[in-house]
């Protein structure tokens, strides 16, 4: 499968200052997915502006037509799957059928504390990880129309529900697309069996502001340990979409330079057998901050001469 080029737009702008002509201009551009971070805040921007994931794709659903349009990444943090479920078949069919979910365990940021609890611990946050996506796929699979009489029931450790219905379901059969972030074999085992892709920043460090001197081989190893986890749990690896999201770190920190050191390292990357490449959206005065034509260049430039 050939690359494709993707974007993470955060929702930083109004929606009437930028925020609309941003998602539309993300089409006009070519990219093949734009997504948002579904946060209620995120590390550096938190006395930033930062509105909602859910109600701005559902913005841009409204203003877009041939864009598809994600979460990277939802999480249990503050996230039920009930509810969650019942906004994602909305915004599935506001959309006709553009949704990705991408979803991973969250981390130990404002997200883990808002709502006045602990933050997890790093085994709890994985137990729960591991039960939110199995209620959420019964959920989004078995609960719309044609699913049983009596809807989905569920009672685990950390999550209930009870004769649920999502009807009509998704637009998207059986249910919209997961896209799973993971970088250690138990997630890996999650998106082995119930992703359509699977999503990494590769070493972690990277987006945590630190530099990966060795990034390429750090996904190269991912890369190997997932093949070996989807032969171990029966999935054929070649099924399972490999999403990685640009951190701006290490062999590809200069990445978004120019369309030449784009080319560069998007073939790197393909070469590893990814099929999405996500980049994030300047966002000026920020850890993001970027030339937004030498950006427009490489979505539409960029691409095209990899393949040639």
């Amino acid at each position: 499968m050939p690359l494709r080029l993707s974007t993470v737009i955060l929702p930083v702008h109004r929606w009437s200052d930028g925020g609309r002509r941003t998602w539309q201009h993300a089409e006009e551009l070519g990219f093949h997915t734009a997504y948002t971070y579904d946060h209620l805040s995120w590390r550096t921007f938190r006395d930033r502006t930062w509105f909602g994931a859910l109600p701005t794709l559902t913005a841009a659903a409204a203003v877009t037509e041939r864009l598809r349009l994600g979460t990277l990444v939802t999480s249990p943090n503050f996230r039920h799957p009930v509810t969650l479920a019942k906004e994602l078949i909305t915004l599935d069919d506001i959309s006709g059928g553009r949704i990705t979910l991408g979803v991973g365990a969250g981390g130990t940021g404002y997200d883990a504390t808002a709502l006045g609890e602990e933050a997890w611990s790093p085994r709890e946050r994985a137990q729960r990880f591991a039960e939110f996506v199995r209620l959420l796929d019964r959920l989004l699979s078995e609960g719309g129309a044609g699913g049983p009489a009596r809807g989905v029931s569920y009672q685990g450790d950390f999550y209930s529900a009870h004769e649920v219905r999502t009807v009509p379901g998704c637009v998207q059969r059986p249910r919209l697309p997961f896209a799973v972030a993971a970088t250690g074999p138990r997630g890996m085992r999650l998106a082995a069996r119930h992703g359509q892709a699977w999503v990494t920043v590769g070493d972690p460090a990277g987006f945590d502001g630190g530099r990966t001197p060795d990034a390429l081989g750090a996904l190269r190893r991912q890369v190997d340990r997932l093949d070996a986890v989807c032969e171990e749990t029966g999935r054929e690896p070649a099924t399972l979409g490999r999403v990685l999201l640009h951190s701006g770190s290490g062999d590809g920190g200069d990445a978004l330079s120019s369309v030449g050191a784009f080319v560069d390292y998007a073939g790197a990357v393909a070469e590893l057998g990814f099929t999405e490449l996500v980049l994030h959206w300047p966002v000026e005065n920020s850890v993001f901050a970027g030339d937004l034509a030498v950006f427009e260049r490489i979505a539409t430039e960029g691409l095209a001469q990899l393949t040639a």
